[in-house]
């Protein structure tokens, strides 16, 4: 029997149980359709911490102020601003592994052009916190050391700040109301998208830190220490980041001057390490509800060979008649082997299918980023026809040494 006239006969026994097939596939369909959307899930989820990576920029840490302690309680990180710009050029010029250090402070504030406004957070930065984040501008230029030294009126505005108040026109050189300082527009920051925590990186205007120090707060006393709310570190490639944390901390311990065994005043956050964490956690996450998925496939193949069983037996006669006009043994074993696998296949088929619709069910209506690859396909696919033949066999074997007599006696 060629492999033509073997199909077509498998399809002819399964349409005859057409009821009983499909109860025998639904193990293989419903386990194929969960491999395909577990790891589409999976994918996805790690597809969205690479971006989150991208968009943070490499090789980044943060270094906060800590917090403080008060009548015996302590009040969490950021309650207590110590660090300064000093802080940060300290970072940069004694540790060779540091490729630069940006200090920022932040607040916010509404922003006005003609008729638009916009409410949105005012970050002070320096041109070295684009460097740090990997953030090109997409117009305009940089701050020149006179604009930063001089708490220049300038800005950088974000993608979301220039569509919500310019619209199509070019923000460049274009005067905004920054909490009723006229700013002028000196460049637009190429799109970011979504931080890890889903806020819009893109929601914000940039000024050189002396502006904000001196015209958006005032000049007060906090300013004249030059205190931050953040230092930005990038280091450079190859480096460890660990011994670099370690370098951090005892800089800004001898400069905080630190006892043995104090709390330090600050604290630094490797937020490369942390993403790579959220990373390795999806992967691991992803593998294991594929696994799960495949318990349903082994499942499926049981039931296979149950059902193939039966078959066998059901055909006892049919089988011992085939042998007694010339059919050997390699013939009826191929034939039950070819009905397994194309139960098992048509399953995979209809699971593919399931997997493709529950993979953009859950795109669509949960809001969750999937990401379909072939790969996962044709492992689904694979894995199916490696049931089909392996929960095949034992019947078709079973099936293939019987012997002739005895198979047309059977009643």
């Amino acid at each position: 029997m060629n492999l033509w006239a073997a199909f077509r006969s498998a399809l002819r026994a399964l349409a005859a149980n057409a009821l009983r097939s499909v109860l025998t596939m639904l193990g293989i369909i419903i386990g194929v359709g969960a491999v395909i959307t577990m790891i589409a899930v999976g994918q996805g989820a790690t597809a969205r911490v690479q971006d989150q990576m991208k968009g943070l920029g490499s090789n980044i840490m943060l270094v906060i102020p800590g917090g403080v302690s008060q009548a015996g309680v302590r009040l969490g990180a950021q309650t207590r601003q110590r660090l300064t710009e000093e802080d940060g050029q300290a970072i940069a010029f004694e540790i060779p592994e540091v490729q630069v250090a940006a200090p920022t402070s932040r607040t916010s504030g509404q922003l006005v052009f003609g008729n638009a406004n916009w409410g949105t957070s005012i970050i002070g930065v320096s041109n070295d916190y684009l460097e740090a984040r990997d953030w090109p501008l997409a117009s305009g230029r940089l701050f020149d050391t006179s604009e930063l030294a001089g708490s220049a009126k300038v800005a950088w505005i974000g993608a979301t700040v220039a569509r919500e108040l310019f619209g199509e026109q070019d923000p460049v050189d274009q005067i905004i109301r920054v909490r009723n300082i006229p700013m002028t527009v000196i460049g637009v920051l190429a799109p970011k998208g979504q931080n890890s925590m889903g806020q819009d990186q893109d929601d914000t205007i940039m000024i050189p830190l002396s502006t904000l120090r001196n015209r958006v707060w005032g000049g007060d006393a906090s300013s004249k220490l030059k205190r931050v709310g953040a230092i930005s570190v990038k280091v450079r490639e190859g480096q460890d980041m660990k011994a670099v944390e370690e370098s951090i901390k005892d800089l800004l311990r001898q400069r905080f001057k630190v006892p043995p065994g104090g709390d330090d005043p600050f604290q630094v956050r490797n937020l490369t390490e942390i993403l790579q964490a959220q990373e390795e956690s999806s992967r691991v996450m992803t593998l294991l509800l594929a696994a799960v998925a495949g318990i349903s496939l082994i499942i499926g193949g049981i039931g296979i060979m149950n059902i193939m069983l039966v078959s066998v037996t059901e055909r006892t006669r049919e089988i011992g008649l085939r042998m007694a006009v010339g059919a050997r043994g390699r013939d009826i074993l191929s034939q039950f082997l070819i009905e397994a696998v194309t139960l098992s296949l048509i399953g995979g088929a209809v699971g593919i299918a399931l997997g493709l619709g529950a993979t953009w069910g859950v795109g669509r209506f949960a809001g969750w980023q999937v990401s379909t690859s072939a790969g996962a396909i044709l492992l689904a696919v694979g894995f199916s026809g490696f049931v089909g033949i392996f929960f095949g066999y034992y019947p078709a074997r079973r099936a293939s040494k019987l012997l002739p007599i005895q198979a047309l006696r059977y009643e």
